[in-house]
């Protein structure tokens, strides 16, 4: 995985640790959101906002207690940029 996996990387990612709807359309929710305001600035990358958005919760479902902290090592594990890391872990 790169600074900013493509977005069917980042989708393999959650559904390898979510299968329950509400997470899945959470995170797909999340990404439009992303997407969306990150377009309303010059200079941000909707890709990566809406990467971030997917898998800003990626660890939750399995891992509750470990929220954000989890997320982390997942993200290492699987090579991801530390730019991903620490957006998608600063909201817990």
């Amino acid at each position: 995985m790169k600074a900013c996996p493509d977005r069917t990387a980042a989708l393999t990612l959650l559904r390898k640790y979510n299968t329950e709807p509400f997470h899945l359309q959470h995170a797909l929710t999340v990404e439009g959101v992303m997407r969306h305001f990150a377009g309303l600035y010059p200079g941000e990358d909707p890709e990566l906002w809406g990467v971030v958005g997917l898998l800003h919760d990626l660890d939750y479902e399995k891992y509750p207690e470990q929220h954000c902290v989890k997320e982390q090592e997942i993200l290492r594990e699987a090579g991801a940029d530390e730019v991903i890391i620490r957006a998608t872990a600063s909201h817990g």
